[in-house]
């Protein structure tokens, strides 16, 4: 496995989290690297990204999932979706502040943050998580949702240090919640420390 990719052979169950509320951190760049919003053309930036983590296999099945499920919402885009660039420009991460369906109506829910492995481990993820939550508060579109899976535990702690809870019963869009299953998992996974800060971290 290449350094920086998550195990994918954990098994996969569904983790909600929820956040409430949020008390604003500006996001920490590591130095050369900038945010923005998303731009015409970043579709393949955003596809050749989530297919270099191992999200989608072939390259053209993450484009053509932008373009399906983000495409058509052109000015959502340009408010909601982030990337983090180097100074050549060069995407190395993105994450989206989106809305999903819950109870007939629409919730915010933050979408595919991901770091590229060579950028992993300078605080990326963090600050893009921080600005999408920015966005969602100047949107007033707060309780925020994520969907997540025990492999992406390092993601988790990320989640639950900004304030999201483990949700043990609540869900979102269609996800059949499986905290049981997942906490178990994370526990045979995780030092012992690290899965008592999670399992601290869940409500009802």
């Amino acid at each position: 496995m290449r350094p920086g990719l998550p195990d994918r052979s954990v098994p996969f169950y569904n983790l909600i989290l929820r956040l409430d509320h949020w008390q604003r951190r500006d996001p920490v760049l590591p130095e050369g690297f900038r945010l923005r919003f998303y731009q015409p053309g970043d579709e393949a930036a955003w596809a050749a990204l989530e297919y270099g983590i191992g999200d989608f296999n072939p390259q053209e099945e993450a484009r053509a999932y932008f373009v399906q499920t983000y495409g058509s919402h052109t000015q959502d885009l340009a408010r909601r979706c982030l990337f983090a660039v180097d100074g050549g420009g060069r995407v190395a991460g993105t994450c989206c502040a989106w809305r999903d369906p819950r109870g007939g109506g629409e919730v915010a829910s933050l979408h595919w943050l991901a770091v590229s492995p060579e950028a992993q481990g300078r605080g990326l993820g963090k600050a893009l998580c921080r600005e999408a939550l920015a966005v969602f508060q100047d949107l007033g579109e707060f309780p925020v949702y994520i969907h997540t899976q025990p492999w992406s535990w390092k993601a988790l702690l990320l989640y639950v240090r900004e304030g999201f809870k483990i949700q043990r019963t609540d869900s979102f869009a269609a996800y059949e919640n499986q905290y049981q299953q997942g906490m178990e998992t994370l526990r045979d996974l995780l030092p012992r420390d690290l899965y008592a800060e999670l399992f601290r971290c869940s409500q009802d």
